[in-house]
């Protein structure tokens, strides 16, 4: 944890301003249900962010995170941001492009395949997808990507973002939303086990879902393009981060969301600060 440590010697006003520091992030107040939603509490233990925290995507490579901003997300390589609430990048549903060799050489069964046994990719990013359709397959992945979320939670992180949990849809109807649904379980348990809160990323379509997989709040991508900023911050009482990559989105979303929502315009590359072509703003 990244935040302020009580002392038993602390006098008891220090000790209440304190604890109210520490509730935006640390109160775990329960998403919404929805019709179809149901599902155990979370543990005490796993510290979702607060409503309207200001965040930074990271994900193309780490840099101090600007003034303000009180939680950030970074892939799992690199090392958390001190005095943030962080949350840790894991491909968890595909497979890095630069990683693709590796999962050719030692988990070519746990790559999607189509009817001539080429994998199944993911055009726009070059990703192989990974084969969730059926339990067993499942469970010999969590032997990959839990030990990923193991290190999330050694290196101090304090939450996971499992990406690409929509990619059922890209896979031409070899694997359903029930297949993502029941992958996404298993990586939240482990993650709750390692007391790291667990993040939906985008997938507006397993919004129903959320409670019984066990996600705590959500990092939302264009939600303004797409009209589903709403529906996100509905079941998650506002727990999101929004990411806009065009102005005119990102505009929109500053009118409609500003004042409830964390909302960030970042360039598509998600390059570090300093760097050509570099876009990080807030409302």
């Amino acid at each position: 944890m990244h935040f302020v440590q009580l002392r038993p010697s602390r006098p008891l006003p220090a000790l209440l301003l304190a604890l109210s520091l520490l509730l935006p992030f640390g109160a775990a107040c329960s998403p919404g249900r929805g019709p179809q939603d149901t599902g155990a509490a979370t543990p005490r233990a796993v510290r979702p962010p607060g409503a309207d925290a200001e965040f930074d995507y990271q994900l193309g490579g780490p840099y101090p995170p600007p003034r303000g901003v009180r939680a950030v997300s970074r892939d799992r390589t690199a090392k958390p941001a001190t005095g943030r609430y962080n949350v840790c990048y894991v491909n968890a549903f595909q497979a890095q492009p630069d990683e693709t060799r590796s999962w050719q050489r030692r988990h070519p069964d746990l790559l999607l395949r189509d009817a001539d046994g080429r994998p199944v990719v993911d055009e726009d990013w070059n990703e192989p997808l990974l084969d969730i359709s059926t339990a067993a397959k499942r469970t010999a992945l969590m032997d990959v990507v839990g030990p990923w979320i193991d290190g999330c939670a050694t290196a101090g992180y304090d939450a996971v973002e499992p990406d690409n949990l929509d990619s059922y849809e890209r896979s031409d109807g070899r694997l359903t939303a029930g297949d993502a649904a029941a992958f996404a379980r298993l990586l939240a348990r482990r993650a709750h086990q390692r007391g790291l809160a667990v993040a939906q990323k985008n997938t507006a379509d397993l919004l129903p879902r959320r409670r019984s997989i066990g996600f705590d709040f959500a990092v939302v991508e264009e939600c303004a393009r797409y009209k589903e900023c709403g529906d996100f911050a509905d079941a998650y009482d506002d727990r999101i981060f929004v990411i806009e990559y065009r102005e005119q989105d990102f505009a929109a979303a500053c009118r409609t969301w500003g004042p409830r929502l964390s909302i960030t315009l970042r360039d598509r590359d998600l390059r570090p600060a300093g760097t050509k072509g570099y876009v990080d703003r807030h409302c």
